[in-house]
């Protein structure tokens, strides 16, 4: 079915072959996974089966055509007997689901009876069904990949070559599509896959031909992906901030418990209210006293003072008896004009400091308004 003879690839401007001495041969009805590194030569074995390729050296049969023989002008009708699936979908962003399908069978010819019957039923067989009219934008990553699927197989292929089909998927949907790729294989169509999913190929126990660096190093029936011990793993690393968070985190937790500790602690120390006695039911409740002065409570030996006046400082008792002394000058001079019949003169006083303000007791309402004395500052225009 698929035969590599030798084969050398190299291209122009590269010191190292893309391939080297390749020869393997895939029998009819065969699954085979090509596996190995990025660069090892996988996409360029599967471009040389499309023709799209021509070996440097050595030669390539596919169906049993030698593919030296294959002039570029027939490759697109040789191309009708293989299917291919590449990683990014390539489908026709301006056409449904069904028109991508039928395209496929448009260039070959196809008739429109054979088209309206194959397009549903591949579409089922993938999945697909009822998503005909829909827009390749308007699926999901696996169904677009499913699409493909079906146009790879609506011209009933005998090779299907698939390129990285599940590296652009979700584990869940490529496990869908490596399902769907076993079913395709099992109806008898050969399947030659490109893959570095290493659990796939485990698990499907499959023909396995390993490349690297352009040459096969291995071809295994039943095989695995191989040996990924060397493979560079990657160690969990501390996440930078993490310890800063904690600690933020514990010192907002205990601040927390303090400020309730402190709450719960204020609540305890507030005393509940003293009950009132009872007198009987012929006893009035006694009527609310007005609020009184403190100062005035204080005064009366009867009821104790609600709290012990501080004693006076020795400044606080020279600032109260300053505006006395300077009162009573005053008070005399005032009293002989009185007694003279003339107006006491504001020039005659002697200058004194500004008083220490009263208390507010003992201030009249003109005190408090500061319109007591007008005749001390006047205010008027300047000359």
């Amino acid at each position: 079915m698929i035969r590599f003879e030798n084969v050398t690839k190299r291209y122009r401007g590269t010191s190292k072959p893309a391939l080297q001495s390749v020869d393997f041969e895939v029998q009819r009805g065969e699954f085979v996974f090509l596996v190995g590194p990025s660069g090892s030569g996988k996409s360029t074995c599967l471009r040389m089966v499309l023709r799209e390729e021509a070996p440097s050296q050595g030669r390539v049969v596919v169906l049993g055509r030698d593919l030296r023989t294959v002039s570029n002008r027939k490759a697109p009708y040789f191309r009708r007997h293989i299917g291919a699936v590449f990683q990014d979908f390539r489908l026709l962003p301006t056409k449904t689901v069904s028109q991508n399908v039928a395209f496929a069978l448009e260039v070959i010819g196809a008739s429109r009876a054979f088209t309206r019957q194959s397009v549903p039923e591949v579409l089922a067989l993938v999945g697909l069904e009822g998503k005909g009219k829909r827009l390749p934008h308007e699926l999901s990553g696996g169904e677009q990949q499913r699409v493909a699927i079906a146009r790879a197989l609506v011209n009933r292929p005998q090779v299907l070559l698939a390129d990285e089909p599940t590296g652009n998927l979700d584990p869940a949907t490529s496990v869908g599509i490596m399902q769907l790729l076993a079913r395709i294989n099992a109806t008898g169509t050969t399947v030659l896959m490109a893959t570095h999913e290493a659990g796939f190929v485990d698990e499907m126990q499959r023909r396995v031909i390993e490349l690297h660096e352009g040459e096969m190093t291995r071809d295994e029936r039943h095989g695995g992906y191989g040996d990924t011990s060397s493979l560079p793993s990657l160690a969990p690393g501390p996440e930078r901030g993490a310890a800063a968070v904690a600690a933020l985190t514990a010192v907002l937790e205990v601040h927390r418990e303090t400020v309730a500790g402190v709450g719960m602690s204020a609540e305890e120390d507030v005393a509940p209210a003293a009950p009132v006695a009872e007198h009987g039911p012929s006893t009035a409740a006694a009527p609310e006293r007005a609020p009184e002065n403190p100062a005035l409570r204080a005064a009366d030996p009867r009821e104790p003072a609600l709290h012990e006046p501080e004693p006076p400082t020795a400044a606080a008792a020279a600032q109260r008896q300053a505006p006395a002394d300077r009162a009573e000058p005053a008070a005399g001079q005032a009293a002989e004009a009185a007694d003279e019949g003339e107006p006491a003169d504001d020039q005659t006083r002697p200058f004194a400091e500004t008083p220490a303000p009263l208390l507010p007791d003992a201030l009249g309402l003109a005190d408090r308004l500061g319109l007591g004395d007008a005749g001390d500052d006047e205010v008027g225009p300047t000359r």
